[in-house]
């Protein structure tokens, strides 16, 4: 029987280190060090963030608002990669939930007018699936965002997106309190006061 000599772990961990700066060995997101940079910067807000605040995902011809409360920030991630991103933080949050808007119009702008957007409209559509999402106006939206601005604070995060509007908005209530429940109370309230 051969008796093999003890290995030094050095030269394992040597080998170890040397692979993984060939890139052998390195988790997929770390080839791409902008992947969940969005999230990240959302998730570091949210503690922050309440109910009343809002997060926008606009594209780049979004104009830049001087409502005190509206702080704009730019992107390279794609405007559904933002969108994704946002709602992934947005999960991780137990204090607050979002009230999804889109605009009325993206669903009527044509391919002639805008080459790519049917595709697009099938990549938000997929990035949405499942969650509840309304449908204004976008003049309307603003206006909204205009109002909550004056008093609360609204993150909008400009991607490079190309499209007309094809702006998220996520209005942000109460993640541990229902509709439902504050309903049921308002009920309570006036019923106690009759």
């Amino acid at each position: 029987m051969r008796v093999l000599p003890r290995l030094s772990p050095i030269p394992l961990i040597a080998a170890f280190a040397v692979t993984t700066l060939l890139g052998y060995g390195v988790p997929a997101r770390a080839e791409n060090p902008q992947a969940g940079r969005v999230e990240r910067m959302v998730a570091k807000q949210l503690p922050a963030l309440g109910h009343r605040n809002w997060i926008v995902v606009a594209d780049s011809a979004y104009p830049l608002q001087v409502a005190p409360g509206i702080e704009t920030v730019t992107v390279s991630d794609s405007q559904v990669s933002t969108v994704r991103q946002v709602l992934q933080a947005l999960a991780k949050s137990k204090h607050v939930r979002p009230v999804i808007y889109v605009d009325s119009e993206l669903r009527f702008v044509s391919e002639k007018n805008a080459p790519g957007i049917s595709q697009f409209r099938k990549k938000l559509d997929l990035a949405l699936k499942g969650r509840s999402v309304g449908r204004l106006l976008h003049e309307k939206i603003i206006s909204k965002l205009d109002e909550a601005g004056k008093t609360f604070k609204v993150l909008l995060i400009k991607t490079p997106h190309t499209m007309p509007y094809t702006s998220v908005f996520f209005e942000l209530q109460c993640g541990y309190w229902s509709d439902e429940a504050e309903r049921q109370l308002r009920e309570a309230i006036k019923a106690q006061g009759k």
